[in-house]
C-alpha cells in the first residue's frame, strides 16, 4: 500500500501543478486579450466619457439620502488621485483610473448643480395676493395661459421663506396680454411642487428644484399690472415671436398655420388637442418640438445655401473658405432661432449639438462623428446634469448616436456609391427613419407608455418634406420678410404641412396604431443605454457582449408587475388592479394621479372609463381593505376598522380612535406620500413615496423652518409592513 499511496500522491501533486500552470496561462491570456481589445479602442475612448459621467450622475440622483459635504470632499480627492495615478501609469494603463475619475466628476457635477440651484420651497398651501415679474409664458395641459414669476412677494411671508419663482395657471379673465418683464399682481392658490403620484413615479419636485420653482398654483382672479414692462432683449424677442406667429397663422389658415407657427416660433397655443393626439399616434409629435431635427435642418439649409452662393459668385477666389463662412452663418442663424423659440431647454440642447458640428468645420475637423456627439453630450451634462433623466435628452442622443454609427457603417459598404442617386436618397430616408425610430422607441415607450406601431411609415412619408421643403422655405421666408413677401415661401410650405397632418390623421386612425406598455422597473433604461453604446462604440467581436444587458433589460420589462393597490397622497383616489385593468373609485378629481397610474399600467383607458369598471371587494392578498370618504366618515371608520385589516381615509383620525386595523389617514399620507401595495411571494409589501424618493434637497423642508412641522413616517419599512400583515392573519 505504501508505494501505491506515494504514487497516487505524486499524481495528485502533478495534477495540482498542471492546473495551476493552466490557470496562470489562462489568466495571462485573458489579460493579453483584454489589452489587445483595449488597444483596438484607441480613438474611441473619448466617446465613453459622457457615459461614465452619466454613471456618476445616476449614482447621485439614485441615492436615498443627500450626500454630506464630506462625501464630496472624498469624491474630489479620489478624482484628483485617480487623475494623477493615471498620468503616472502611462497611456496603456491609464484607462481604468481615468474612467473612474470621470464617474466621480459626474457625481460631483450633479451634486454641485443641485446645491447651486437651491431656493426656498413653499411648505404649505397658500391663498392670497401674489406679486412678481413675468419671466416666462406658456400653456398648461388644459390649455390655460401659465405665467412664471420671479422677484415674488407673498403676503405675510418673510423674504427668506418666499420662493424664488412661482408658476400660476390663469383661469380668470385676461384684461391685457401678458408679456415678459411685466410686474403684476393677482390673487392665487399656491402649493408646494407635487410629490410623485406613486412610488418611483415621475418626480416633479426634482424637476421644479432645478428650475428654482418653489410653488405652483392657479388663479381665477383678474391680473393687475403694477408697473410698466421692463424693456430688453427678452421683451423684443417675445413680441417678435408673437408677431411672427400671428402673421404665419394669417397667411396659412387652420391647423397648417398653427403647425407652421409652432415649428418656427415655438408658439403651440393654436394646436388643437385632436391634432396633437393624431401626431402622437403616428409618432410625429417630435416634428412640433423645436429640437435637434429642426435645428439641424434649419442650420443645414443655411449652410448649404451660403455654400451655393459662394460657389456661384466666388468660383475663382480660392482664398475664400466658403465652408467656414457658411458654418459661421449657420451658427448665427441657429442662435437667433434659439432665442426666438424662447430659450427652450430642448432647443438649447439642439443648438449645442449643431454648434459642436460647425465648430469642428471651423477647426478643419470631421463635423459628424461619434466624438462630436460625445463632446456635445458632455457639455450638456456638465452644464445641466438634471437633463439626464429627461426623455428629451435621452431620445436626442439615442437617435443621434445611432444615426451617426449607422451611416459610418454604410460608408464602408462598397456597392453603395454605385447605386443611382435617387435610390440612395430614398435609402437614406428609410434607413435614418428606421434607425432613429428603433433607437428612440424604448425610451419613448418607457416615458410615455405607448408605441406608435406604424411610426416608421409615417416618418418616412413626412420627415423628407421637413428637410426638402418646410425648413428651406422657412429660411426663404426670413429672407423675404423685410420686403413683406414672406407669404410666397409660406404658401409653398402649406401643402407640405397639410400632407404631414394628413399622414398623421390617417396613420393614427389605423387599427392597432398605438400599443400601450407599462412603465419599466428602475434601471431598465440604464441597461439598455449601456448595452446599446457598447454595441455601437466598441470595436471587435467583443461588442456582442452589449446584447446581454439589453436582453436582461427587456426581460425585466416584460416581467414587470404593477402594484395591486395604489393610494393618492390625499387619500381621495384609490386604484385597484383587476384582470380588466385598474379600477378607480371616482370618474373625476385627482386627474393627474389617475392619468399617471393608468399610463404607468400601460392602460389606454381614461379616468371615466377606469371608474366605470366593475368594482370588486378591495383585497391585497389575504388583507381586506376599506376606503372611506364623504360624510359620516367617523362612524364608518370605526365599523370598517372592526371588519377590515387596512383602512384608508382622506381625513385626519384622532389617535384614540384607532383600533386594531392598520390606519392610513390624511396626516400619515401627507408624510408618507402616495402608497403602493404589492404582492411578493404571497406577502403584502407596502412601498411609500417617501421611501422611494428618500431624503433629498428637493423634497425635504428647510431644517430651520421644517423641523417642527415634520411628522414621523408611517410605522415600518416595507419589510416591517409585511411582518404586520402576517401577524394580523
Amino acid at each position: 500500500m505504501g508505494p501505491r499511496l506515494e504514487l497516487w500522491q505524486d499524481d495528485q501533486d502533478g495534477w495540482a501543478r498542471r492546473t495551476a500552470l493552466r490557470s496562470g496561462a489562462w489568466c495571462r491570456a485573458s489579460v493579453g486579450a483584454l489589452r489587445v481589445s483595449l488597444d483596438a479602442q484607441r480613438g474611441t475612448l473619448f466617446v465613453w466619457s459622457p457615459v461614465l459621467v452619466s454613471l456618476g450622475m445616476g449614482v447621485y440622483f439614485g441615492l436615498p439620502v443627500e450626500p454630506r459635504p464630506l462625501y464630496y470632499a472624498g469624491a474630489f480627492g479620489g478624482a484628483v488621485s485617480l487623475l494623477l495615478s493615471g498620468r503616472a501609469f502611462g497611456a496603456d494603463r491609464a484607462v481604468i483610473p481615468f474612467a473612474l475619475c470621470l464617474v466621480l466628476v459626474g457625481f460631483i457635477a450633479a451634486g454641485a448643480r443641485a446645491n447651486l440651484m437651491a431656493a426656498p420651497v413653499l411648505e404649505f398651501r397658500y391663498y392670497g395676493p401674489v406679486e412678481g415679474r413675468v419671466v416666462a409664458i406658456d400653456r398648461s395641459a388644459s390649455g390655460a395661459a401659465r405665467l412664471t414669476l420671479d422677484h415674488v412677494e407673498l403676503h405675510g411671508l418673510p423674504p427668506p421663506d418666499v420662493p424664488a419663482r412661482v408658476r400660476i395657471s390663469l383661469h380668470g379673465p385676461m384684461i391685457f396680454p401678458p408679456e415678459p418683464g411685466q410686474w403684476i399682481g393677482l390673487t392665487a392658490n399656491l402649493s408646494p411642487p407635487a410629490a410623485p403620484a406613486e412610488p418611483r413615479g415621475f418626480d416633479f419636485q426634482r424637476m421644479a428644484w432645478f428650475d428654482r420653482l418653489g410653488a405652483v398654483g392657479y388663479s381665477r382672479a383678474p391680473v393687475i399690472r403694477f408697473a410698466a414692462t421692463d424693456d430688453g432683449v427678452g421683451l423684443f424677442l417675445h413680441r417678435l415671436r408673437q408677431s411672427l406667429a400671428r402673421d404665419i397663422r394669417r397667411t396659412i389658415s387652420g391647423q397648417e398655420g398653427a403647425f407652421a407657427a409652432a415649428i418656427l416660433t415655438g408658439d403651440r397655443s393654436a394646436i388643437t388637442p385632436e391634432t396633437e393626439e393624431a401626431l402622437r399616434g403616428a409618432n410625429l409629435s417630435h416634428l412640433l418640438a423645436i429640437s435637434g431635427l429642426h435645428m439641424g435642418l434649419l442650420t443645414g439649409a443655411v449652410f448649404g445655401a451660403i455654400r451655393l452662393i459662394f460657389l456661384i459668385g466666388f468660383r475663382e477666389r480660392a482664398a475664400v473658405s466658403s465652408k467656414k463662412i457658411a458654418a459661421v452663418f449657420a451658427l448665427c442663424v441657429g442662435a437667433f432661432y434659439l432665442a426666438l423659440s424662447g430659450w427652450n431647454v430642448a432647443t438649447e440642447r439642439a443648438y449645442i449639438m449643431v454648434s459642436v458640428m460647425y465648430v469642428a468645420v471651423l477647426l478643419d475637423r470631421r463635423a459628424i462623428s461619434l466624438r462630436a456627439v460625445a463632446l456635445a453630450a458632455l457639455i450638456i451634462l456638465i452644464l445641466r446634469p438634471e437633463v439626464l433623466p429627461e426623455p428629451g435628452f435621452q431620445m436626442s442622443f439615442a437617435a443621434t448616436t445611432s444615426l451617426v454609427a449607422a451611416f459610418e457603417a454604410l460608408r464602408r459598404v462598397p456597392q453603395l456609391p454605385h447605386l443611382p442617386k435617387p435610390v440612395r436618397i430614398v435609402l437614406a430616408v428609410v434607413v435614418s427613419s428606421f434607425v432613429a425610430g428603433m433607437a428612440t422607441a424604448p425610451v419613448a415607450a418607457a416615458h410615455f407608455n405607448r408605441i406608435a406601431d406604424y411610426g416608421l411609415i409615417a416618418n418616412v412619408l413626412s420627415v423628407p418634406l421637413m428637410g426638402l421643403i418646410i425648413m428651406p422655405m422657412a429660411v426663404f421666408a426670413a429672407v423675404l420678410a423685410p420686403f413683406g413677401a414672406q407669404g410666397i415661401a409660406l404658401s409653398v410650405m402649406a401643402p407640405a404641412i397639410s400632407w404631414i397632418l394628413g399622414v398623421a390623421e390617417t396613420v393614427s386612425g389605423w387599427e392597432g396604431a398605438v400599443t400601450h406598455v407599462p412603465t419599466p422597473p428602475s434601471g431598465v433604461l440604464a441597461l439598455l443605454a449601456l448595452g446599446g453604446v457598447f454595441v455601437v462604440v466598441w470595436r471587435g467581436p467583443v461588442r456582442v457582449i452589449g446584447l446581454a444587458p439589453i436582453c436582461v433589460a427587456f426581460a425585466l420589462w416584460i416581467g414587470v408587475v404593477r402594484p395591486v393597490l395604489l393610494v393618492s397622497e390625499d387619500g381621495g383616489l384609490v386604484g385597484y388592479m383587476t384582470p380588466q385593468g385598474r379600477v378607480l373609485n371616482k370618474p373625476k378629481g385627482a386627474g393627474f394621479a389617475a392619468r399617471t397610474w393608468l399610463e404607468n399600467d400601460g392602460d389606454g383607458a381614461d379616468q371615466a372609463e377606469a371608474a366605470a369598471r366593475d368594482v370588486p371587494a378591495l383585497r391585497v392578498g389575504p388583507l381586506r381593505v376599506a376606503h372611506i370618504t364623504g360624510r359620516g366618515w367617523q362612524e364608518r371608520v370605526k365599523v370598517a376598522c372592526a371588519t377590515h385589516d387596512i383602512v384608508i381615509v382622506n381625513q385626519k383620525v384622532e389617535l384614540n380612535a384607532v383600533h386594531a386595523c392598520e390606519m392610513f389617514d390624511l396626516s400619515m399620507l401627507k408624510t408618507s406620500g402616495a402608497l403602493a401595495f404589492h404582492l411578493a411571494d404571497g406577502q403584502v409589501v407596502l412601498e411609500t413615496t417617501r421611501d422611494a424618493v428618500g431624503r433629498r434637497l428637493w423634497n425635504s423642508p428647510a431644517p430651520a423652518r421644517g423641523a417642527a412641522k415634520e411628522k414621523a413616517a408611517p410605522s415600518g419599512t416595507a419589510k416591517e409592513n409585511v411582518i404586520l400583515a402576517e401577524a394580523r392573519d
